[in-house]
């Protein structure tokens, strides 16, 4: 199981652009959809769980993410051109098993983004910082999505918040506590 701990910061199509020339790269760029799903009668989402297929540049990534403490999450990918063919590759990774005994799934929301992503290597620590600009899908309707992330590959946790608040600060973001999925799926509710 890989452990993740990210930062959000909501973003304006400027304050994406300032950061990007402020931090050289070298950028990578992908073309995201992201496709969320879960039973009809929300197991997933009643254990805060989240379960998607995402098309990074047309290669499908499925992924299940559990809470963790300290606002961490717990996370298994695969590639696998099918959210079904991949619960039980996710479970031999160590994923839960409950997602072997879910029966049918349904979509819930989405997202369609670019992102832009660079290394940030400091002493204390090593982080990606993602750009990304798109929407958010869910119920028929769409919403933009424009923010900047922070994500810890090794290291200090505290030294990355700390550094994540100087950015925050110098670009003028707004924390953003919602993930892309909690944002996506309330689109979806009646």
């Amino acid at each position: 199981m890989g452990v993740e701990f990210e930062l959000k910061y909501r973003a304006t199509a400027d304050q994406l652009a300032a950061l990007a020339e402020e931090y050289t790269g070298p950028w990578k760029n992908y073309a995201m959809q992201t496709t969320y799903y879960d039973t009809h009668d929300r197991i997933l989402g009643s254990k805060a769980m989240t379960l998607r297929c995402r098309l990074e540049n047309g290669e499908a990534v499925c992924t299940v993410k559990t809470p963790e403490v300290g606002g961490a999450r717990g996370e298994w990918d695969c590639r696998c051109e099918s959210i079904q063919a991949a619960l039980p590759e996710l479970c031999k990774l160590g994923a839960p098993q409950l997602l072997l005994n879910l029966g049918q799934l349904e979509v819930v929301c989405g997202a369609r983004f670019t992102r832009r992503a660079a290394m940030i290597v400091t002493e204390d620590f090593t982080a990606e910082l993602a750009l990304d600009s798109g929407v958010l899908l869910g119920g028929g309707r769409e919403i933009p999505l424009c923010e900047a992330e922070l994500e810890l590959k090794s290291g200090s946790k505290d030294a990355m918040i700390h550094y994540a608040q100087i950015l925050a600060c110098r670009f003028k973001l707004v924390p953003e506590r919602k993930s892309k999925f909690r944002r996506a799926a309330a689109l979806a509710e009646p």
